[in-house]
């Protein structure tokens, strides 16, 4: 079932775990929305390389990557990424990154 929300006047449909439905459908508003909801204050480049990088692979393979992958990708050590994402490269990342709930995750 889908859930509609709304982010400074942008509606966005999601998923039950609060993934974005229609990967095109993603903003820089989308962005805004799941940095409050993972807890992170502020953006650097680094979170915007991961969430690149996550988008470039999702366009190119249709799926997320692999987490090694992801870590590969970005040269940035898993527990970097969880630094970044607290909520995990799959929870936080993918999903800000408007990518599909990434199967085996979450």
């Amino acid at each position: 079932m889908a859930e509609v929300i709304e982010q400074d006047g942008e509606k966005f449909e999601i998923d039950e775990d609060g993934f974005l439905l229609d990967f095109n459908a993603f903003t820089p508003k989308w962005v805004d929305y799941v940095k409050t909801q993972e807890g992170i204050d502020e953006l650097n480049d680094e979170h915007t390389m991961v969430i690149d990088v996550l988008q470039d692979y999702y366009k190119k393979n249709g799926i997320a990557p692999m987490v090694r992958v992801l870590s590969k990708l970005t040269k940035f050590k898993l527990k970097h990424i969880y630094e970044l994402f607290p909520s995990g490269p799959g929870k936080g990342a993918c999903k800000m990154a408007g990518l599909p709930k990434p199967t085996g995750c979450v």
